[in-house]
């Protein structure tokens, strides 16, 4: 899971968001970043100040011929986050923008791209060692090149500390309410979420929309999901997951890990992470409390995994988060 900006530690205000163009940008994922960025958002204190800029000339023609006028930069020293919405897979990146971005993560900003941006980053070196993703359509290309990432197939996206990458077209936006639920929290991302008529998080991956038959998972399977979710304060272990699933452990684990992506202990583990979130955003519970509610052994177990997975402690996310603060 990524880091959220620290609002707190902040010195000037509302975090500062770059939304990079180049020619041939992809209208629509374009459109995604300035929709979850760069709309003015009054209602929410500190909400972020973007532009969308370019380290060559400032227009632009994007995809369809229309034309594109951006804020023209030499650095990225004022911004927190860069947007990267998409990236022609074998432009060659300039020595300032390659400069620019890396001072960026150096000094610890996030980098996210959408679909096809991802090869901007596999460029500078930013995904070697990391998990990263991009439009089904250009993963045999993407691996090939970037033989150090991590790639994850069938995932909207990936959040590492500093650098995340979507798929391709509307994993923009749920990549987008990610980074906007771990700067702000639930309740923010929530609100603007229901503003773009959208669940604030959307299950499933890319295997979904690639051009081939792919086999629906059980009902049973299914059924476990949910059970899990809605039980997930009861301490849950994988045993009695795949029991619920009518499935052997050991077709369970294959199971998960070929629908998910990820082990069904790791999923366990992010569940009961997103109940204690959610707690610590909207109840004064006691920690120990809240580790008890969300599934944890107990709280020394849920600070582990709180400051391996986010970074931070939960006294610190229910300091940052909490709905007083929103």
């Amino acid at each position: 899971m990524g880091q959220g900006i620290d609002l707190e530690k902040r010195p000037n205000g509302p975090p500062k968001v770059a939304i990079l163009t180049t020619g041939r940008v992809s209208l629509f994922e374009l459109g995604c970043a300035v929709e979850l960025f760069a709309l003015p958002r009054p209602e929410i204190e500190n909400w972020y100040q973007a532009d969308v800029i370019s380290f060559s000339d400032g227009s632009q023609t994007a995809t369809g011929g229309i034309g594109i006028t951006s804020l023209k930069v030499n650095d990225l020293v004022q911004y927190d986050l860069l947007v990267i919405p998409s990236w022609p897979i074998e432009q060659r990146v300039m020595a300032e923008e390659s400069k620019a971005i890396l001072a960026l993560n150096a000094r610890g900003g996030k980098i996210i791209s959408f679909c096809s941006g991802a090869f901007l980053l596999g460029q500078l070196g930013l995904l070697d060692g990391e998990r990263s993703t991009t439009h089904w359509r250009y993963a045999d290309r993407f691996k090939q090149k970037f033989k150090l990432t991590q790639y994850v197939d069938n995932v909207l996206y990936t959040n590492n500390q500093l650098v995340a990458c979507s798929a391709g077209s509307s994993a923009a936006i749920d990549l987008g309410i990610e980074i906007i639920r771990n700067d702000f929290g639930y309740k923010i991302a929530n609100q603007v979420a229901r503003r773009l008529v959208l669940a604030a998080h959307r299950g499933g991956g890319q295997a979904q929309f690639v051009e081939e038959p792919i086999p629906q998972s059980s009902s049973s399977f299914s059924d476990a999901l949910d059970w899990a979710i809605s039980n997930i304060d009861q301490n849950i272990n994988v045993h009695k997951f795949a029991q619920r699933a009518q499935m052997t452990r050991r077709t369970f684990d294959r199971q998960f890990r070929k629908s998910l992506n990820m082990s069904a202990k790791e999923w366990l583990t992010k569940q009961k992470l997103q109940r204690a979130k959610r707690l610590l955003e909207t109840t004064r519970l006691k920690i120990d409390r809240v580790a008890e509610n969300s599934g944890f052994d107990n709280a020394i177990s849920m600070r582990h995994n709180f400051r391996k997975n986010l970074q931070l402690s939960p006294a610190r996310y229910r300091q940052q988060f909490s709905e007083g603060k929103n």
